[in-house]
């Protein structure tokens, strides 16, 4: 017999939902046997699976050990990523992390080191079915600010939040040329699979979404534009294609951008990815849940190489909030 403790994380959901995690071989044809047998008990009752379960209600498994790990897929062994990354804030329910330019947000093959991975490292301990995750993506060579939920009730409003676009983000790039005022930009995006990009248009075309970008000259020479930009709507290399749609593409990006401009600078500075952080968040003041966040600002100092880079090219003028 095996004996389950319904942790803060895992309350809420279903029997049968939860279940279906921790057996997660198992068919859903098992699971309700087991229940209609008694074999699986909450609170030392007969359950039927769909009771919403609470924190520190007790679920009895009358398996065999062996039983159990034959429906559990094999885990892979947590490994140790050797990251040190900067955590700008943390509480019971989010850790919000400063993300290095060429780290995966996400691992795309098994061997692969990711922020999602050291989340899972940092954060000890979760219950037998819930595991921290990340709430935003960045692109592997983009800087900057990445939330992760350490609770269910983490995940969940930053969830929402990202879907509401109640919480704001901000972020700090070089663009080409001198951008002279602020402007809100509209269109869609279609992404290009098989080349791994997106196409820009400013009218409506079959399978592209609506994107919404706010930007703001910061400093200004004429050869670039430090610029602040409000990432209105979430899609895939939206500010990088917005931004060269509108002939100021970002430093060093050779998808969308100036490739002789880039050349100099690789030259210069051994810049061979896009010039973008995510440098700032903004909570709303009202939060229904994650309460110690809300108005709460979190921001991220730009990489070294982007102060470096902008201080050469004159942009290093104080930017005032």
């Amino acid at each position: 017999m095996r004996e389950l403790i319904i942790t803060k994380n895992e309350a809420g959901q279903r029997l049968d939902k939860m279940l279906a995690k921790y057996l997660d071989a198992a068919p859903k044809s098992f699971l309700y046997k087991m229940l209609r047998k008694k074999n699986i008990k909450l609170n030392k009752k007969k359950a039927t699976g769909k009771e919403i379960l609470q924190e520190g209600d007790q679920v009895a498994l009358f398996l065999a050990d062996q039983t159990i790990e034959e429906f559990q897929k094999k885990k892979v062994p947590k490994k140790q990523t050797h990251l040190k990354l900067e955590h700008l804030y943390e509480d019971d329910n989010v850790l919000i992390l400063n993300k290095p330019a060429g780290l995966l947000s996400q691992k795309a093959r098994p061997e692969d080191v990711s922020v999602n991975d050291y989340v899972l490292e940092v954060c000890d301990h979760f219950g037998e079915t819930f595991k921290p995750s990340i709430c935003n993506r960045l692109d592997r060579n983009t800087s900057g600010i990445i939330v992760a939920g350490t609770s269910l009730e983490g995940l969940q409003t930053m969830a929402e939040l990202l879907k509401s676009r109640k919480m704001h983000k901000y972020y700090l790039t070089i663009v080409k040329g001198n951008v002279l005022r602020g402007k809100r930009i509209q269109g869609y995006l279609k992404k290009d699979e098989k080349r791994n990009t997106v196409i820009f248009s400013k009218q409506k075309i079959e399978g592209a979404s609506y994107i919404e970008t706010e930007y703001e000259p910061l400093v200004a020479t004429e050869e670039a534009t430090l610029l602040k930009v409000w990432l209105i709507t979430g899609r895939t290399h939206q500010i990088r294609s917005h931004l060269a749609s509108t002939g100021h593409p970002i430093a060093g990006d050779y998808k969308y951008g100036d490739r002789t401009w880039n050349d100099s600078l690789k030259r210069k500075f051994g810049l061979s990815f896009q010039l973008l952080h995510a440098y700032k968040l903004v909570f709303p003041k009202e939060m229904k849940r994650c309460h110690k966040l809300a108005g709460k600002t979190i921001q991220a100092e730009p990489p070294e190489l982007f102060q470096k880079i902008r201080t050469s090219l004159q942009l290093s003028k104080r930017v005032v909030e």
